[in-house]
């Protein structure tokens, strides 16, 4: 990641009833907008492991400011994304110091006290606290589908001044919860590396560990993401800044079990089509059903590029897929959100996030743009992923 949003959050636990927010029905042909204050940085998930009435609830989430500074707002969908209410927020005490890169998580299963279903969100915290800065990774979970919030721990801090960013939550085949983040504290021998550390519990958290670092020290692999295959097997999505005469673009490794991921120093494989379009900069992905193997990967990107690096006509309106686990080549299918010409900002279709819905049908977007008066905010919409 390149530019860092400043996030300022309070301390007190958000305790809040539930508040709507802009309520609007969403279409494949027209974005809808999540809410009426600034929006960047969204995620999506949907609740599936808690057993009780919740499952099947559609939870976004993206960073926002009010008169009292930078926050995370938290909404809730009950008809498969055609609108979200505001339930709920999260504030920290670090917060007037900056937030970035925030990540939403439904835990799976038992890991330590947390139940199947916890919800969890992380964010780097810090950035804007001056030369003496020590960037701190901070979990917040939650027990009632994002309705109220509590602080659970903090994974990681940052030994000096530079930056740890971007954590993603997993859990691997034996159970243990892994947080994979991209680290600048090891310059100037790398510019960035990918780190991850481990859990039992969510709440005591193992030394790191290296997943990737390539040479030479303008080399920057950053935005990890794991999901886990139906074969069982793990897929990890990231990007790849200043790599030979490439921007920032995006790849993937699978690992046997989610906790080893192969020599550091291999970039793995590089997502593009047949012509060598793909995206650079700021992707995510999803796992949707559909193809050969029952599950279709979808990627979306911040700006989408030919095989020389050029912004193409499609740029803002498309997603890539893959239907056989990430192998060979990627094909288009067209974004439900579209953005106009994005560009490398943090704004306009930074990190936007993609979602399943109406039975495998249609696919869920969230992408944050800028509005008629400059202010970064979050729109939403759905479409077929074909």
């Amino acid at each position: 990641m390149r530019r860092r949003l400043a996030i300022g959050l309070g301390l007190v636990v958000a305790m809040i009833a539930t508040v709507t927010a802009v309520v609007v029905p969403a279409s494949a042909a027209e974005r809808q907008l999540l809410d009426t204050g600034m929006g960047s940085y969204p995620r999506l998930v949907r609740l599936e492991h808690s057993g009780n009435a919740r499952d099947g609830r559609i939870i976004a989430s993206t960073t926002s400011q009010d008169e009292q500074g930078m926050f995370t707002p938290i909404y809730e969908s009950t008809d498969e994304g055609e609108s979200f209410d505001k339930i709920g927020e999260i504030r920290d005490s670090e917060g007037p110091a900056g937030m970035c890169c925030g990540t939403l998580y439904e835990v799976p299963q038992q890991v330590g006290d947390m139940e199947p279903g916890t919800l969890l969100w992380a964010a780097s915290y810090g950035q804007h606290a001056g030369d003496a800065r020590r960037i701190g990774i901070k979990i917040w979970s939650s027990d009632n589908g994002g309705r109220t919030w509590s602080f659970l721990s903090e994974a990681a801090r940052s030994h000096n001044k530079d930056g740890i960013w971007e954590p993603e939550f997993s859990v691997d085949a034996n159970g243990t919860m892994w947080m994979g983040y991209a680290d600048e504290t090891e310059a100037p021998q790398y510019g960035q590396v990918l780190n991850r550390i481990s859990s039992t519990d969510g709440v005591n958290w193992s030394p790191k560990e290296r997943t990737m670092a390539i040479g030479p020290d303008r080399v920057r692999p950053g935005m990890p993401i794991v999901r886990k295959l139906p074969d069982g097997r793990y897929y990890m999505s990231y990007e790849i800044c200043n790599y030979g005469d490439r921007f920032c673009d995006a790849y993937y490794k699978i690992s046997p079990d989610g906790a080893s991921w192969g020599d550091p120093a291999d970039p793995g494989t590089r997502v593009q089509t047949e012509q060598g379009n793909h995206f650079q900069h700021a992707h995510t992905i999803t796992l949707f059903p559909g193809g050969a193997n029952g599950t279709r990967i979808l990627q979306v990107g911040q700006i989408y590029v030919d095989a020389a690096g050029n912004p193409l006509p499609g740029n803002g309106q498309t997603l890539l897929a893959n239907d056989n686990f990430g192998d060979g080549a990627w094909y288009e299918v067209p974004a439900p959100v579209q953005v106009n010409n994005p560009y490398d900002d943090y704004c306009p279709n930074y990190s936007s996030t993609l979602l399943p819905v109406d039975d495998g049908e249609n696919v869920l977007q969230v992408a944050a743009d800028y509005d008629a008066d400059g202010v970064c905010k979050s729109f939403f919409g759905k479409g077929p992923a074909s």
